[in-house]
């Protein structure tokens, strides 16, 4: 938007700066007199007013364009989570929870021994999963080879 470049450029500034100095010089001139000072604390109200709206309009603006730029990035990576993508249009709650998935993935990745190492909770709690399941498995197979071993010792 064109009024939010021209408010924040040097022209904008120094225009703004010159407007205080010429209100100032004409102080003495008007005895620094109520109505001289009603001059600028009106008009520094009302330009504080509508650049409220100006500024927010572009952080908006740009907040969009931010927004749009990583769901794209998290669209194009194939091992990114979709959940992601319009994360900002979730309610507070959906966000708490995300915020604690993500807080558990990082305690996770805290313990891998690959720094370069990616994972989603999933991912993890399946490998996880998989490594327990192992372990009890060679736990049985133990149990299973230590019976075996004594049932041949004691009818040996």
């Amino acid at each position: 938007m064109w009024v939010s470049k021209a408010s924040g450029s040097t022209p904008a500034f120094i225009a703004a700066a010159a407007a205080v100095v010429v209100w100032a010089a004409l102080g003495p001139i008007f005895n620094f007199s109520s109505e001289w000072q009603l001059v600028i604390n009106t008009g520094t109200t009302i330009i504080t007013f509508l650049m409220v709206f100006v500024i927010q309009r572009a952080q908006n603006k740009e907040s969009v364009a931010l927004h749009l730029k990583l769901n794209e990035l998290v669209a194009s990576y194939e091992l990114a989570s979709n959940r992601l993508v319009s994360v900002e249009d979730l309610t507070e709650e959906e966000l708490n929870v995300l915020q604690k998935y993500y807080r558990k993935l990082a305690e996770m990745s805290k313990h891998a021994e690959n720094l370069q190492e990616s994972h989603s909770i999933e991912e993890a709690e399946s490998w996880h999963a998989k490594k327990s399941g192992d372990k009890k498995e060679r736990r049985s197979k133990n149990k299973n080879n230590d019976s075996q071993l004594s049932e041949h010792t004691i009818s040996s």
